[in-house]
């Protein structure tokens, strides 16, 4: 079983918990910040177990995702706390952490941790295309993690106080 790449960052915001639960952890169904449509599976509000699809770009009104979108599912969800997602993708599931705690009066302190898994290769042996591929994907993680904890301030700009 391949090993997933993992990594964290923290960033504080100079917001109230609630606020930036509402940018971060709510799934409308386009954000401009990442440029990105989710369609979610269900009606009500989020939680663990809601079904999402999520696809570049913005979808109109009633289009349904693309064949193959990525599919993915809220495995945690403890409200202005904690939320886990995994996106399944072909090749690779990435699951994704968002830990929110106080850091003073009027701020947040947002933990973001990533991981990658690859799915098996075919071809080469898997240890020899973990190995081989190890180090880029770590970048590749960390630049993840890096950009997301650089778009928290436009995220929490987009929500009401």
């Amino acid at each position: 079983m391949p090993q997933p790449v993992t990594v964290t960052g923290s960033r504080e915001v100079p917001h109230e918990r609630p606020r930036v639960w509402r940018a971060l952890a709510v799934l409308e169904p386009y954000c401009a910040v990442c440029d990105v449509s989710y369609v979610v599976d269900g009606r009500g509000a989020p939680g663990r177990g809601t079904r999402f699809v999520c696809v570049p770009g913005r979808l109109d009104d009633g289009v349904q995702p693309p064949a193959g979108s990525p599919q993915g599912e809220i495995v945690e969800w403890v409200p202005q706390e904690r939320v886990t997602t995994r996106l399944q993708l072909t090749p690779e599931t990435w699951t994704t952490t968002i830990e929110l705690a106080d850091a003073g009066p009027g701020a947040t302190r947002v933990t973001i941790t990533v991981s990658h898994e690859p799915h098996s290769a075919g071809g080469l042996p898997q240890r020899l295309t973990q190995r081989l591929m190890r180090g880029g994907v770590r970048e590749m993680v960390q630049r993840t993690v890096d950009g997301e904890l650089d778009r928290l301030p436009a995220h929490v700009a987009r929500t009401q106080g």
